[in-house]
């Protein structure tokens, strides 16, 4: 494939439309019914719609911002704007609306593509300080229709479309002539960052950045026309934007849109996609609910996983040791996937997957050792969303647990003096928007991207990430620990959905600890154990004993100067409306450090309880005080 530097996401629209105008471009499950769209449906309905926009007054450099769940109408709307030169902006859906009105405020847009009345009615509660958005455009109708009465400016998808019929006589025609006056390096698409240590900042991207990042990522992770993909991350995610965007324009492959996040998985069952790209979290959850339904499915299933997963172990271990697996294990692991993995597999949805992979954060080991043993092909992505995305991936055939592979094609990586891990490709970003000291702080005059990642090279010139450069943390006796190494091994654990480890500056390793509420409830009613609440749960005798046991296996497995010693388990679930996650589920450490300040100090004393006050934040933005006596356990030597 020639390198696609020369064309743009809209001209590669009309191209697929003209190659490839009755084969199903995008499917979305709706009343429990697939609905095909045919590419030059597509065209079709992205052309009305950005001739609607252009009635409207939207055009080259404006910013059109969408929100909402995973639906055809976002990526319409998205390839509208950029059709016209303009760049869409998009944000996660559970976004607060203080953080929403910032974004909106800094990028002065003028028009919002929302997907609900949720959506809808968190634009109309700042809107009044947002003098510049002229227009809210919503696609699901439902508890909307009184309010166009009420509102300026509050539109359907559809009449949008309409109105670009009427303004145009062929806005198909109309439409290719505008895409034929978009550049490769215009900017096309914001992304958020995920804003670990404050405010997310606006990463600018434009075609080039997206489509080398597809070309050279195909390079080393075929996909073709025939290929299926399943859209359930948020588009938001650069990461979605790869896959759902940039990669299906190029390649000509089919995404589908499930019905709810809720049906997410019983959808991409019926599917069965070629691929998949996800975040770490999205194969922890998968991997605990496994675990976590081995225990309440029939002794006969039971016995089958408890046999057939060391098998599955004990091969990948061979194969990864580089050793070639003996003619008896070979035929032991076919029985176990027979009898067990292939089952398995087609539960999950992945009786076709050619090839998982994951980014934006690392995965623990013990995770991708179980994939591995069920058959599952997962590989490692590494990359940010300022370079779109990846800069490096497992190649077929040498995928290891500790790495994140090599440089895809067209990208080259470095680690600096300081262990620093920084890149360099045509996919490195344009700058932050409206932010040039950081793009200053975050690019060099050369062009080499930074990460803020520490990290080193194997012997087979693979990457090892160890953990940011600014969270790597030192005990008081000179160890060095990657905190977010130890907080993977730790979840691997089936009963435990969130971990912070603690130790820096201090003698020892500590631990805060979340539940997972569904799999612990249900082992709790499995054992006769009655409770009310999260924090009730959280606090029993015997859940302690439980996590307690869950933490000596982890410790089991790491030098003696990182275990953890002392723990403590939450009254309540990290989350990203409280600010202690990001929308992508990754710590922030500096409000952790802040909020649970005592109980941190708690966690280095003899204490072994702590009475703690914080606040937790509804999506509807209201705060409630919440406290509770949390108890401390000490780890035995």
């Amino acid at each position: 494939m020639a390198k696609p530097y020369k064309t743009t996401l809209p001209r590669l629209l009309v191209r697929q439309a003209e190659e490839r105008a009755q084969k199903t471009a995008l499917r979305e499950k709706e009343w429990g019914v697939w609905q095909a769209v045919s590419w030059q449906d597509n065209l079709r309905i992205t052309a009305e719609f950005a001739c609607g926009l252009e009635a409207l007054g939207l055009g080259r450099g404006d910013i059109v911002i969408l929100i909402g769940d995973n639906r055809p109408e976002w990526i319409w709307a998205e390839l509208a704007i950029q059709g016209l030169g303009g760049i869409a902006l998009g944000l996660y859906q559970d976004s607060p609306a203080e953080e929403i009105e910032y974004i909106f405020a800094l990028s002065e847009c003028k028009l919002v593509v929302a997907e609900d009345q949720e959506q809808v009615d968190k634009m109309l509660s700042f809107r009044g300080n947002l003098p510049e958005l002229a227009h809210i455009i919503y696609h699901d109708p439902k508890g909307l229709v009184a309010y166009e009465k009420d509102v300026d400016g509050l539109e359907d998808f559809k009449a949008v479309r309409r109105l670009g019929r009427e303004s145009r006589s062929d806005c198909v025609a109309h439409f290719k002539s505008r895409v034929s006056g978009v550049k490769p390096d215009d900017p096309c698409l914001i992304a958020t960052t995920s804003g670990t240590t404050g405010r997310p900042k606006l990463a600018m991207l434009s075609h080039r950045n997206l489509l080398s990042m597809a070309h050279n990522l195909g390079k080393y992770d075929p996909k073709s026309a025939r290929d299926e993909f399943v859209s359930f991350l948020p588009l938001a995610w650069m990461g979605e934007q790869m896959m759902a965007v940039a990669s299906a324009l190029l390649f000509g492959f089919c995404v589908n849109f499930p019905e709810t996040p809720d049906t997410a998985s019983a959808d991409s069952r019926e599917i069965g996609p070629h691929f998949l790209f996800s975040p770490p979290r999205v194969y922890e959850s998968i991997a605990a609910k496994v675990q976590g339904d081995i225990m309440e499915t029939t002794p006969m299933k039971r016995f089958l996983y408890n046999r057939f997963l060391p098998i599955g172990y004990e091969y990948v271990d061979t194969l990864f040791a580089g050793r070639t697996p003996s003619p008896w294990l070979r035929l032991k692991y076919f029985v176990a996937d027979q009898g067990l993995f292939r089952a398995l597999r087609d539960r999950l949805g992945f009786s076709r997957m050619r090839s998982a992979t994951t980014g934006g954060a690392a995965l623990g080991p013990d995770i991708f050792r179980f994939f591995h043993a069920l058959g599952v092909n997962l590989k490692q992505i590494y990359g940010q969303t300022e370079i779109a995305g990846i800069s490096c991936i497992h190649k077929e055939g040498e995928v290891d647990f500790t790495s994140v592979g090599a440089p895809i094609p067209e990208t080259e990586v470095r680690i600096t003096d300081e262990g620093e891990i920084i890149s360099r490709s045509p996919a490195v970003f344009l700058g932050y928007y409206k932010n040039e000291e950081a793009t200053r702080e975050t690019v060099t005059e050369d062009g080499w991207l930074l990460s803020g990642d520490a990290g080193y090279f194997d012997d087979n010139g693979r990457l090892v990430v160890i953990d940011r450069v600014k969270d790597v943390m030192h005990l008081n006796d000179g160890t060095r620990f990657s905190p977010q190494f130890l907080e993977n091994k730790i979840k691997f654990s089936p009963f435990l959905r969130e971990s912070v480890v603690l130790g820096g500056g201090r003698d020892h390793v500590a631990a805060i600890l979340c539940i997972d509420m569904a799999i612990v409830g249900h082992w709790a009613e499995t054992n006769m154990i009655t409770y009310t609440t999260y924090q009730d749960l959280a606090a029993k005798d015997e859940v302690y004993a439980l996590v307690k046991a869950e933490v000596a296996k982890t410790n089991a497995t790491l030098p003696e100067e990182t275990r953890i010693k002392r723990f403590c388990l939450l009254y309540k679930e990290l989350d990203p409306d409280d600010g202690e996650l990001t929308r992508t589920r990754k710590v922030r450490r500096t409000t952790i450090n802040e909020r649970y300040g005592a109980l941190i100090e708690a966690l280095y004393t003899d204490a072994c309880a702590l009475n703690l006050e914080t606040e937790i934040t509804y999506q509807d933005g209201r705060v409630r005080e919440m406290c509770g006596d949390i108890r401390i356990e000490d780890m035995e030597a």
